[in-house]
């Protein structure tokens, strides 16, 4: 079909162990170009160590992680330039601490990237103001409230200029009163048409903004959806018992 969506990742029987424990158990799906991908289950299912194994942050004990049909661990030897196309936003911000807001988001740029600093300059004020965050360009991570400090996290990220970006629970470790302004700043991301593979436990965000829920549990991919279908008709009794718990 003309209007097929381009597929940009390919995870194909992912597996990982820790020692004896198996984390995850052979996971298998696809990001396709612009789509706005969200994984959600019980504490303890694998979702963070999902999405670190997807960036390499966590060394995959089996399968395959594909970007654009080639194969990562062979095609990307360099592992810092595969994360440039495949950005990713923590739970903890891991902003450099001695570094202002400006310079946080100019390092990558220029060291990674190779950009004079012109124009990493100008390109992360483009995010910056994207984000609400331009007016705290000469602040330190420290003077930051946590919403704050993950808006400044998610313009960094967007200012490498990811095709796919990929968000570790974003709102986890902010105060509630901070979740809302984080939510929305993702929300206008995912309407400017950039790929994401989001984990995260707001089920609202999730039915609202996906494209495609991926339900996990004990270390399985239990159900694929899109969240219309997901939330109104689970097709698995783990998947209607977790909505059960979380939604009541």
């Amino acid at each position: 079909m003309a209007d097929e969506k381009e597929l940009l990742l390919s995870v194909q029987d992912l597996k990982k162990q820790f020692g004896e424990r198996e984390i995850l158990k052979g996971i298998s799906f696809d990001v396709k170009k612009g789509d706005v991908v969200c994984i959600i289950g019980p504490s303890g299912s694998g979702k963070s160590t999902l999405i670190r194994c997807v960036n390499f942050l966590e060394q995959p004990t089996g399968g395959v992680i594909a970007y654009r049909g080639q194969n990562v661990l062979e095609s990307f030897k360099n592992l810092a330039l595969y994360r440039t196309k495949v950005g990713m936003v923590f739970q903890q911000f891991n902003l450099f601490n001695n570094m202002t807001v400006l310079e946080n988001c100019m390092v990558g740029q220029v060291k990674v990237l190779g950009k004079d600093k012109d124009t990493a300059h100008s390109t992360a004020m483009k995010y910056l103001e994207h984000v609400g965050m331009a007016s705290y360009i000469n602040a330190k991570p420290h003077q930051l409230s946590g919403g704050q400090k993950q808006r400044v996290a998610i313009a960094r990220a967007m200012a490498m200029e990811p095709e796919v970006l990929l968000l570790d629970e974003p709102t986890s470790a902010l105060d509630p009163e901070m979740v809302k302004e984080v939510l929305d700043v993702i929300k206008g991301l995912a309407n400017t048409g950039i790929t994401m593979v989001l984990v995260t436990h707001e089920m609202g965000f999730a039915r609202d903004v996906s494209d495609v829920i991926h339900f996990m549990d004990e270390g399985y991919l239990i159900e694929s959806a899109p969240p219309q279908e997901f939330f109104a008709n689970p097709k698995t009794e783990r998947a209607r018992k977790f909505l059960s718990t979380i939604l009541s």
